[in-house]
């Protein structure tokens, strides 16, 4: 079924919102952090992809959180990251330090807007 207006548009609007110029109003500087002597990058959760965060927060806390580093570290730093044993106590550190620089909460979808 398609979600089409009945009503002409007027030709100086065109559509409603236009996500191609839509742009972040907070500041995505990556997260970065230091584990084993190596310097590591997270990608600011609000540039990860919407539809990646949703489908693993569907599968639970521990999926979403893991699914985030993954995303936020990029497929050869999440490989490199992954083989290295972590305790648990330094990932949640690690994950809870990430959410603050992103101005978010514990709880928090990665694809909300963080309000």
């Amino acid at each position: 079924m398609s979600n089409t207006r009945t009503a002409t548009r007027p030709d100086d609007k065109p559509f409603d919102l236009n996500l191609d110029t839509l742009r972040a109003e907070a500041d995505l500087t990556p997260f970065v952090f230091q584990w084993q002597g190596r310097r590591w990058s997270l990608a600011h959760m609000q540039e990860l992809d919407s539809w990646e965060s949703i489908e693993a927060a569907e599968q639970g806390d521990a999926e979403a959180m893991l699914a985030t580093f993954r995303m936020g570290l990029g497929s050869d730093d999440w490989a490199a990251f992954r083989s290295t044993p972590v305790p648990q106590f330094k990932l949640k550190a690690l994950f809870m330090a990430y959410l603050k620089h992103c101005g978010m909460k514990p709880g928090e979808s990665a694809a909300s807007d963080g309000s």
